[in-house]
């Protein structure tokens, strides 16, 4: 069986033949990433770091590594800051902090106590610096991301926010919060909340199908296809921007120039996303990763006003091992009624082929991780009950460019990728021109965590990675486990080899 990585370079893998840094096999991610419960989950601080033999991490040549600290609450996204400090959110401990990495110091700059957490993937999600903050131009702007209930009943109305804070440095606090858009869609699954600001100083932020048409929200339609109204736009309804990505104004306004959709312009940028929780920017190129549902994570490129398919396909669309099973559509058994089935749906459920459907503005991935046929074993004896860690995906949870010299020998013009279910990082090499991929993916730096995001020093040659705090993963060595090495911990990876 050969597992495909590149439509353009039409790569062959083995099945446990990619190239890789350490032991590898096809495992892969949930189709809804389902392990962020937050049950049990504890929060304290680790204040010395660890030496690597009680932390678990595996040697990797030319490179030292350590564990700075562990028992952060479900740490969520990570950038270095303006002040040699790792900045984070705590996701379930609805939090912004500062690490020092020689130590790992942590202090508190805000606490978002309206956050709503709920035991699913809710809670402070996206981070961004200004760029001019971390330039130390004056700037002084932190935009965060989160989910707030919005009923003030005892009903529950998720929705997600995108707040800025202004930061002094003097108390190393956030404050003055000003709320940059609400009102977005918001779930217990799938809120992707990728935040970013681009080189022409726009907010990119990344919103998720919301998990629907599967577990408990099986009956709920996706609307990664649904696009807003002139109407809907100038009431402020952002209900169909599930799906999506946005681009905004650094205010919150819709910016003039981005892309008219069916005839609407909003804040809408690309459309037809699952769970999207990668952006970064080579250049003015925007690449997004996003998790697929039993294979196909895709690595995209990102154009304004295209369709990137979901429902309708995943990966490519070559009719390989999906199909869109529209459970919300089930007639005439009501999709209430049936028990959600990740395999074989009830008869009722309508199936439609990937090739059944077309679209003008569909874009396919330049990378999918990865593609099987027909008939790929999706029952992975080696997992057991937790069968879907065998599947052949990664869980991508980040994407970072990796600029060129000075830097890490021959990571240059690369993109990173954290992943939850393999907890590595994955290399993935541009091609001279950036619009598509060379070579297989390489994997460094595999321990048994699942791996959130990662920021990078300023020169480029040390790599922390954060971890969730628990969660099901395979470890190196395949296989599934909810026994983490390192969890809600921040590692770090020095490179020590040649210039």
């Amino acid at each position: 069986m050969s597992f495909f990585l590149s439509r353009r370079s039409a790569v062959v893998l083995a099945q446990v033949g990619l190239l890789s840094t350490a032991p590898w096999s096809f495992i892969g991610c949930g189709p809804a990433d389902p392990l962020d419960d937050p049950a049990g989950a504890h929060d304290h601080a680790f204040e010395a770091s660890e030496p690597v033999a009680e932390a678990g991490l595996a040697a990797e040549a030319n490179f030292a590594s350590r564990e700075i600290l562990r028992g952060l609450s479900f740490p969520t996204r990570v950038v270095w800051g303006p002040d040699g400090f790792l900045w984070l959110t705590e996701r379930v401990g609805k939090r912004v902090v500062r690490v020092r990495p020689s130590d790992g110091q942590k202090t508190t700059a805000v606490t978002i106590t309206e956050a709503y957490q709920s035991g699913g993937q809710d809670g402070v999600l996206g981070l961004a610096l200004h760029p001019d903050l971390l330039q130390g131009k004056g700037t002084d702007y932190v935009y965060v991301s989160y989910t707030y209930d919005a009923d003030a009943s005892s009903a529950v109305n998720r929705r997600t926010k995108i707040r800025r804070y202004t930061y002094n440095p003097t108390t190393q606090a956030l404050g003055s919060p000003t709320d940059v858009i609400t009102g977005l869609p918001g779930s217990d699954d799938h809120n992707s909340a990728r935040l970013l600001i681009g080189p022409d100083q726009k907010l990119y932020y990344t919103v998720g199908d919301q998990g629907n048409n599967q577990f408990n929200r099986k009956c709920l339609p996706v609307g990664s296809q649904d696009l807003p109204t002139a109407s809907e736009v100038a009431a402020k309804n952002w209900s169909k921007y599930a799906g999506k990505i946005l681009r905004l104004n650094l205010d919150g306004s819709i910016p003039a120039d981005n892309p008219q959709i069916a005839g609407t312009r909003s804040h809408v940028y690309s459309y037809g996303h699952r769970n999207p929780q990668g952006l970064t920017f080579l250049g003015s190129t925007l690449y997004a990763n996003e998790h697929g549902p039993k294979s196909d994570d895709e690595l995209n490129i990102i154009q304004p006003g295209k369709n990137y398919g979901w429902p309708h396909v995943a990966g490519y669309q070559d009719d390989q091992a999906y199909t869109y099973n529209n459970w919300s559509a089930s007639s005439p058994t009501p999709c209430a009624s049936l028990a959600w089935n990740d395999y074989t749906p009830p008869s009722s459920v309508p199936r439609q082929q990937e090739s059944a459907w077309s679209h003008p503005d569909f874009a396919e991935p330049i990378l999918t991780l990865y593609t099987v046929p027909n008939d790929h074993n999706f029952r992975d004896p080696a997992c057991g009950s937790s069968a879907y860690i065998c599947w052949p995906t990664i869980a991508p949870s980040s994407l970072h460019h990796y600029a060129a010299e000075p830097g890490i020998p021959g990571w240059e013009d690369s993109l990173l990728m954290t992943t939850l279910k393999k907890g590595a990082v994955y290399r993935v090499t541009l091609s001279a021109t950036g619009d598509s991929v060379v070579g297989e993916p390489v994997v460094h730096f595999q321990t048994t965590n699942r791996y959130r995001d990662l920021a990078m020093s300023p020169d480029r040659r040390t790599i922390y990675v954060i971890t969730d705090t628990q969660g099901n993963t395979s470890g190196p060595t395949g296989g599934a486990t909810t026994a983490l090495s390192n969890p809600g911990a921040i590692l770090e990876f020095t490179y020590t080899g040649p210039n």
